[in-house]
């Protein structure tokens, strides 16, 4: 791939780009002084993710900020729930609530057919982010996403968050069924969305799964990496050369089968995997990132410059994309940010 391709392009598509090209998940949030004053200006969460000029303005904060090589766009994995007509708030300090959906019939009702006028205002921040970037930030990359289906699954039929997901496991289980055509609604819809972020003007494309590890083997085949695979081969066939990444997160030593089958050019590995046996267990022509632990970031220091060189010595000679294993803590000083993006570009 060409040197006048985006560094995180580069790496995307296979290319062992050194120093690395970076970015973070959560890396626009509470952390930082100035999404915290836009925050205090909206409604309520999911108003701000609806509102393309504020979206998009936390979309780009990081990078006027830090210059990282992957925006990835404002939004929240279960504003798709809520475009398909399920009700949606969050709550400070308690997170996302649903009205729980526990019966076929509640499947059925999903709407399929107008959920993407309802996300209309995400695909118009898109927009308003590639503009920028293009006037003022050219070696920026933009990264859509969705909630892969099995951890979406998982909010929707528990109505928030839980440690176990007793009830989607339930679901699972003793209903299989019902809980297929849910993964089914959402892969399907996840296809169509990703297609709307990527013509709106997404550069990549990101499935996080954030509850993977929850599942069997078995189970993981089947609800990971199956809707997975499904949805990397669809947009692969639409939008030929488009990057996917993949995050399955806890997935332990099945982050092989998932690397091999999915379909996705780049997975992303947490906070608990090892990148040296990582390395080993995923082909060269798999693209890996990650995993710097969190909590390093926010301690800083020589504890951060530790855990990032040796992730950086782990993965030199292959793609990779530099990250964290999982989002940026809000307590974190946006100085240990500024400190990590030039630890990794050797600065």
């Amino acid at each position: 791939m060409g040197t006048d391709v985006k560094r995180l392009l580069r790496a995307l598509g296979g290319d062992a780009v050194w120093p690395p090209p970076i970015w973070l998940m959560r890396q626009a949030g509470r952390y930082l002084p100035e999404y915290r004053q836009l925050r205090a200006e909206t409604h309520n969460f999911v108003s701000f993710c609806l509102d393309p000029p504020r979206a998009a303005d936390a979309t780009l904060q990081p990078i006027r900020r830090f210059g990282m090589d992957g925006a990835i766009l404002f939004s929240d994995i279960l504003i798709l729930p809520w475009a398909l007509g399920r009700d949606l708030a969050f709550t400070e300090g308690h997170g996302p609530s649903l009205t729980p959906l526990r019966a076929v019939d509640e499947v059925l009702a999903l709407d399929k057919s107008g959920f993407l006028d309802r996300v209309a205002p995400v695909l118009e921040t898109i927009g308003l982010i590639r503009s920028e970037l293009a006037q003022k930030h050219g070696e920026t990359a933009l990264i859509g996403f969705v909630g892969a289906p099995f951890t979406v699954a998982c909010y929707m039929i528990e109505g928030g968050g839980s440690k176990e997901f007793a009830e989607t496991r339930r679901m699972a289980a003793g209903s299989p069924d019902t809980f297929d055509q849910l993964i089914a609604v959402l892969t399907e819809t996840s296809i169509t969305y990703l297609s709307a972020q990527i013509e709106a003007g997404a550069e990549a494309v990101m499935l996080f799964d954030s509850w993977a590890g929850l599942l069997s083997p078995d189970g993981f085949r089947r609800h990971v990496i199956g809707p997975t695979a499904k949805i990397a081969a669809a947009i692969k066939q639409r939008h030929p050369g488009m990057p996917v990444i993949g995050f399955p997160r806890l997935a332990g030593t099945m982050i092989a089968a998932y690397a091999a089958e999915a379909g996705v050019d780049t997975v992303g590995m947490d906070t608990a995997a090892d990148p040296r046996v990582v390395r080993q267990l995923v082909p060269g022509t798999i693209g890996l990132q990650g995993n710097l632990d969190p909590f390093a970031l926010l301690q800083g220091g020589k504890v951060m410059e530790r855990e990032t060189h040796a992730i950086l010595d782990a993965m030199n000679g292959r793609p990779f994309v530099f990250n964290l294993g999982h989002g940026v803590m809000p307590p974190t000083p946006a100085g240990h940010v500024a400190a990590l993006v030039d630890l990794v570009r050797g600065r």
